[in-house]
């Protein structure tokens, strides 16, 4: 039986995973959402990825050999988190995740929201990465300016929906192992000398390419983005990355140029970083354009 739910009149709380990939840099929006850490297992030792461990030491487990694996958080994790914000005096939470398809997270929320002593909304976002943050971030900005609960929810799938993410991966290995490809992209194998242009289709990571040169990917891979953003009113682009950074700067730097806008950079969370492998390179573009009669709606 669901425990009696408490009313209260405080702003709606957004909570989201670690795969959402923040970058470090100073944010007022990121400062409002609560972030629930994924596990790294790295030969046997287990790790909050965010808090105990980093993508660049992964990045460095994984080069080096070891075995890597990940888990999801734990219902109870998800229970603190709902249980912080009831006791904060929120009037409800939108709880946004990873996509369901490549993790039990969103279904651990969603077990957990079921008991909360507060409303809780949870949202599959069906992407990953700032696919993922973009829409945290803008589900909090709504939140903040005093929209309520189903409105912050709406406006999360609204972001999550309008994302575009496309990367290229030095091996298919990481993602083979982890059961994460979709069938024809899993076919695609070895194959020698061919890099794989992914993306995330529905939640599903489904191949888009295959291209010869690992530098004839990259400009595809821009090609796409800038595509991506002259199809949306107002995009928003980061780009990641999984080890060496100086690649995503560059990258960063062309499409800053192309496209005309400015670009995010951090590295992918360590839990998708396990995935992707080392060498992985990853450029999201997101519309987080709004009508104004929607805005409107959404408040009254």
């Amino acid at each position: 039986m669901s425990p009696l739910r408490r009313r209260a009149s405080g702003p709606v709380r957004v909570v989201t995973d670690s795969t959402a990939s923040f970058p470090d840099a100073p944010d007022p929006l990121r400062d409002l959402v609560e972030v629930v850490p994924l596990t790294v297992v790295v030969d046997g030792v287990a790790a909050r990825e965010g808090e105990d461990i980093t993508p660049d030491e992964i990045a460095g487990a994984l080069g080096s050999g070891a075995r890597v694996t990940t888990s999801q958080p734990s219902r109870a994790a998800f229970e603190a988190a709902y249980e912080r914000a009831a006791d904060d005096g929120a009037s409800g939470v939108v709880s946004v995740h990873l996509s369901g398809e490549l993790s039990g997270t969103v279904h651990q929320a969603a077990a957990a929201a079921a008991t909360a002593r507060l409303p809780v909304r949870v949202v599959d976002s069906r992407s990953a990465a700032m696919a993922l943050g973009f829409a945290a971030r803008e589900a909090a900005r709504a939140a903040r300016d005093g929209a309520p609960g189903h409105a912050v929810a709406r406006r999360a799938m609204q972001v999550a929906t309008s994302g575009r993410a496309v990367f290229l991966v030095d091996s298919l290995d990481h993602l083979r192992r982890g059961g994460r490809l979709s069938a024809p992209a899993a076919a695609l194998g070895t194959v020698f000398g061919v890099r794989p242009l992914l993306t995330l289709r529905d939640g599903r990571i489904e191949l888009v390419e295959r291209i010869r040169t690992r530098r004839a990917a990259i400009e595809r891979m821009l090609e796409v983005a800038v595509a991506s953003v002259e199809r949306r009113t107002d995009p928003a682009l980061a780009v990641h990355y999984v080890g060496v950074h100086e690649p995503a700067f560059e990258l960063a730097r062309e499409l800053e140029e192309r496209a005309g806008h400015a670009v995010l950079v951090s590295p992918v969370s360590a839990v998708l970083g396990a995935h992707t492998g080392p060498g992985t390179l990853a450029v999201v573009v997101t519309d987080l354009a709004e009508t104004s009669a929607r805005a409107a709606r959404d408040k009254r």
